[in-house]
Formats: C-alpha cells, structure tokens, sequence
C-alpha cells in the first residue's frame, strides 16, 4: 500500500480508481465489508483501490482534538495495509476542506484528481460543508461524469449497529474482549521505542516507551499484554497507559514491561496487543508505593497471560 498526502500524487499515480470515503476509525467489521465491496468492484473493473480519509478526523477538528479515536495514525495506515488496500489517499482537514461545498468537493477531489469509476460509501455518509453532501448528490453527479457510487449496507451483531462509537464506548470500560469482536482482530497499539526516565530499570522493571496521541479512546490504566517485533515469537508483558501522575508525567504512553527480556531496543518498532484490562492508572503518594503496585501488577499479568494459548 501506498500513503499518498496530496491531490496531485494520486492524480499521477492513476488513470481511474474504484474508491471509499471516511473516517474509517477503527477499521472495524462494518469497514471490513466495504473495503470487500471495494475489491469487489476494484476486480470487476480492474482498477486500485482508493481509500480516502483526512487528518485530523472532522470530528477532531471542530472539537479542538477533544474527541477520542481508537487508533493512532500509524496503526490507522498499519490495519489498512493489512487489509489489502492500494492506495491510502490522507487529505488535511483544515479550513478549506470544512467549507468546501459538496459539489465542489465531489467535482475536484473525486472526479479530477483522483479519477474515480466507481464509489462505495456507508449508508449514513455524509460530506462537505455543513455536512450537506449524501448519497443522493453523489449519486446524481456520478451519473453525468460516469462515476457509478454505491453504498454498503450496515453491518450488525446481536446487540446492534457495529459502530466507532461503540468500540470507543468498550475501551473506555476496559472490555477488550468486546472490542476485538467488533473489530474481527485483535486490539493492539504500535509505535518505535523511544527513550523515557530509565525510572523503572532503578526497580528492576526497565520499560519500553511508546508515545501516544493523548486522545486515544482505550483507558488510563495497567494491562496484561503481548508484544511483537521483538524475535520471532511474541512476548508476555504488563504495561501501563497514561500519563504517570505519580511522577508528574504530562503526556501520554505506553510503557511495556516485558517480562525476562533485558535487551537494548531503542529505536525498533513494536506491536502491542492490550489482553486484559487490570487496573485504571492512579497517582500513588510516593515512589515507594507505586513500586509495590507495579510488582503486584506484574504478578497478576502473569497469571493472566499464563491461563491463556498464547503462542
């Protein structure tokens, strides 16, 4: 898959597409079914597959990045690779995107630039300035530029519409198991390790850092995990995500403590899947304290992880 950032790349880059739109916030299983529809079409017409989405995401945006997301970027791009996608086209949401009217936005960015032949959407998108653009006006203006749009259905489970919102709603409740089912995999955050405070090798519990976008939808607290890209075979952890308030940590990690490993690995890139939610982050009145929590924590990941086909 290639990540594509402007307008003119993807121009360059195609003589015609068969596309999707949207957030795709989680890439969950009701997004899986369109990507399918997608590379259905895509087979059909023997054209690239074309996801189109933004960053910031809109609602991020217009709430000054108060909103939570399930994933970071990386995995964002990571999920859609897996998943088969050719191009990823990633457009700025910025002022002039937000008020850029519907037709407008259908004429230059679907039509001109990215040469679209055939649109799959989501029967609840919506698009353009004040949310105005629909399927309808997709529809209408496909007809007379020789865009064919369709729209897949919404994918339910016994308990309703598989959603973002719902998959926001199960992390923040700590319910991994929930979330993977509606996600169809397993939830997992990725990043490069970076160097932290070296706090924890002074108790024998060296850490690998992640840093993490401070609107993550999972909640603050301790999880037992496994880790990938450190060998061949995935490794067993406790890990916290937050941002440390008994240090006085301001921004947000994951800090993974991997468990009968020492090595050296700044600068690698890891996988880690959150397995189960322990605890929720809390501020201790000392250093001392936390150390004692830490051990018990570790000690209760253990256990987890161990009752569990692991490998």
């Amino acid at each position: 898959m290639e990540l594509i950032r402007d307008l003119l790349a993807i121009k360059q880059r195609t003589s015609g597409c068969v596309a999707t739109i949207g957030n795709f916030d989680g890439l969950h299983l009701g997004h899986q079914r369109i990507l399918k529809q997608l590379a259905q079409q895509a087979q059909q017409y023997q054209l690239p597959t074309v996801v189109i989405s933004f960053e910031p995401l809109p609602t991020e945006y217009f709430s000054a990045h108060q909103s939570q997301r399930i994933y970071p970027f990386r995995d964002k791009v990571r999920c859609l690779e897996q998943l088969g996608v050719d191009y990823f086209l990633c457009l700025r949401f910025d002022h002039a995107l937000a008020n850029m009217p519907p037709a407008e936005f259908i004429q230059q960015i679907l039509l001109q630039h990215a040469k679209v032949r055939h649109l799959v959407v989501g029967d609840d998108f919506c698009f353009g300035k004040a949310r105005q653009g629909n399927y309808q006006l997709l529809k209408s203006m496909g007809q007379s530029q020789q865009m064919q749009v369709s729209k897949s259905q919404t994918h339910s489970d016994a308990t309703g519409r598989i959603s973002s919102t719902r998959i926001r709603q199960s992390l923040a409740q700590g319910d991994i198991s929930a979330t993977n089912a509606l996600l169809g995999r397993a939830y997992s955050l990725s990043g490069r390790v970076r160097h932290g405070d070296k706090m924890g090798r002074t108790i024998n519990f060296p850490t690998m850092n992640l840093r993490l976008q401070d609107n993550i939808a999972a909640t603050n607290g301790v999880y037992a995990v496994t880790v990938k890209g450190l060998g061949t075979q995935q490794r067993l952890g406790v890990a916290n995500l937050g941002s440390r308030p008994t240090v006085g940590g301001k921004e947000t990690r994951l800090e993974v403590h991997v468990f009968d490993f020492e090595q050296s690995v700044y600068g690698q890139y890891i996988e880690v899947e959150l397995k189960t939610f322990i605890r929720p982050e809390q501020r201790f009145e000392n250093f001392q304290a936390l150390t004692a929590q830490i051990k018990k924590d570790a000690t209760t990941a253990r256990k987890i992880l161990n009752k569990k086909v692991i490998l």
